[in-house]
């Protein structure tokens, strides 16, 4: 296998060891506030006049686990639609580094289970598809019509350490060989999504076309990234209960990866890639500390096992139970500007009335776990007037009756940062969720929106917390240890929101956070700071603030 065909590129795990101490220090203990701006080429004062003239609610829609290219791969007026892509870019290579024949089977099937969608019924297993091309394809079923957008495929891998292999330096060629799902990583949705509510409002409002998840993997480290801006901290983790859920990496040919289990196959050909358990990131160079980087439960409920003997904490004995956290998130930021904001979670009230959990994990995938980012933090535990303040209900369903987030749009009472979380069926994630009930939900929260009072001043971003496994071809830009990852859909839907307009500029999630930043005069969260120093120094631009896509001066 050689350097350029397998892991991290050897030039990118020089850069990242290159970024020095100052970097780990700086995550640990603070950045000097005169870093903490990076050169603005946004029209400086004046955009910053305007922004707090036109915009005060900032709503934040956050769903998941899906590509760009996944989703919006031919949109009109992106600067490369896959259809220019040439066939040499798309080709997929196996574990070895040669080129792939042709694609694996989509292990255990693309729909395993029956479904109906449309009166129709559908199971799509692993043998029911023709042998497809090593290429990306349109989703379908086994007559070739186009797949319904109402079923539920299987879940596709989407990992921290996994996703950087399969990105491979910027060359998105090892998608199929680290992935489980095989063929599936290169399916997107073709003919079907015209019909996409969110196709309409991208048509209507602005599509960012460089947008891309702020770390590597999945929804666990991308929420905390959402809020914070760096993963969450495990001190100690070494000698703690969750010793074994840390990472254990070899060198390969083309840098660290992470380690794979000794029944993992040589080729993609016969069967999904197998690796060992990997929660928490190993310290690294500039990086003194044990991170978390892949799911890890909360340590307040609801959670799936309760403290029996600690009202309101979830049982600490449990390895995959994370400590509380300590350092600093959007939320403290602006509580120190004395800004309001809240995060509405669907089926959050439920959860919480059912907290003394099950013991299972998953759980019903009406609510996930790990997708409450703020129920990680010390600052919200249980009995805080910040948890009951800040941490709402966003209800079940698309009425007011049922959906605090829209009675509280309904009644013009939105916090100026509103973070919307979808409940789990309503989210789009591959193997608990389908594309059209999130596709309708999304839309109707966006209509409500829309006829809030408080439409005329806001800016309403939705986007996808990462790829979920999925393929893009769009390189991610070189940054730190912990992203960007691959390209993710985003929408900046406002009365001032440029029109009919595609963004090319450089954004990743942490843009979101760059906007409300800007908007309300903040400290930069020093996660931020480091992810625009290391674009720099990696030569790139650093990331966007989201301001390009608003028509303010």
């Amino acid at each position: 296998m050689s350097s350029e065909d397998d892991g991290l590129r050897t030039d990118r795990r020089d850069f990242l060891g290159g970024l020095a101490l100052g970097l780990g220090a700086a995550l640990a203990g603070g950045i000097e506030a005169a870093e903490a701006s990076p050169v603005d080429k946004s029209g400086g004062k004046a955009v910053d006049a305007a922004l707090r003239h036109h915009i005060d609610t900032i709503v934040v829609i956050f769903a998941e686990n899906r590509s760009f290219n996944c989703l919006f791969a031919d949109f009109p007026g992106l600067a490369e639609p896959l259809s220019a892509v040439s066939p040499d870019r798309a080709a997929q290579r196996d574990r070895d580094g040669s080129v792939l024949p042709h694609l694996p089977p989509v292990w255990d099937g693309m729909v395993p289970v029956e479904q109906v969608v449309e009166h129709r019924a559908h199971k799509i297993g692993q043998d029911d598809l023709p042998r497809l091309a090593n290429a990306p394809f349109a989703l379908s079923t086994p007559e070739g019509d186009p797949l319904p957008t109402g079923l539920v495929t299987r879940d596709l891998v989407h990992q921290f350490y996994e996703n950087q292999l399969q990105i491979n330096g910027g060359r998105n060629d090892h998608f199929v060989a680290w992935g489980d799902s095989g063929a599936l990583v290169m399916g997107h949705y073709a003919q079907t999504r015209r019909d996409l509510r969110l196709w309409q409002l991208a048509r209507e409002f602005t599509l960012c076309d460089r947008f891309f998840m702020g770390a590597f993997g999945g929804s666990f480290l991308n929420h905390q990234y959402l809020v914070a801006a760096q993963p969450p901290l495990y001190p100690g983790a070494d000698t703690s209960i969750a010793r074994d859920m840390i990472a254990e990496l070899e060198d390969g040919p083309g840098g660290i990866r992470l380690k794979r289990k000794a029944d993992c196959k040589a080729s993609a050909l016969d069967g999904p890639a197998l690796f060992v358990k990997s929660q928490i990131a190993p310290p690294a160079p500039g990086y003194p500390q044990f991170h978390a980087v892949n799911t890890m439960l909360p340590p307040f409920l609801p959670s799936p096992w309760p403290d029996t003997a600690k009202a309101g904490w979830a049982d600490a004995t449990r390895p995959i139970v994370l400590v509380p956290q300590h350092h600093e998130t959007i939320g403290s930021k602006l509580d120190k500007a004395g800004v309001e904001w809240a995060w509405y979670a669907g089926g959050w009230a439920i959860a919480l009335a059912g907290a003394a959990g099950d013991g299972q994990y998953p759980p019903s995938p009406n609510f996930q776990f790990h997708h409450q980012p703020f129920n990680y933090f010390a600052a919200f535990g249980p009995g805080s007037a910040a948890r009951d303040k800040r941490l709402r209900d966003g209800g079940l369903g698309d009425t007011a009756r049922t959906n605090r987030l829209i009675a509280d749009a309904e009644a013009g009472r939105l916090p100026p940062v509103t973070f919307y979380k979808p409940q789990g069926n309503l989210n789009m994630h591959a193997g608990y969720s389908d594309i059209d009930s999130g596709d309708r939900h999304i839309a109707a929260v966006i209509d409500a929106l829309r006829a809030s009072p408080q439409w005329d001043r806001m800016a309403i971003v939705v986007t996808f917390d990462e790829n979920g496994g999925w393929w893009d071809h769009v390189a991610p830009p070189k940054g730190d240890r912990w992203g960007p990852g691959t390209r993710i859909p985003a929408l900046v839907i406002s009365p001032h929101a440029k029109k009919g307009h595609v963004d090319h500029t450089t954004y990743d999630t942490g843009s979101v956070l760059r906007l409300i930043t800007r908007r309300f005069g903040l400290e930069k969260l020093d996660g931020l700071v480091l992810r625009e120093r290391a674009m720099a120094e990696a030569g790139g631009p650093p990331p966007g603030d989201l301001t390009e896509a608003l028509d303010l001066v």
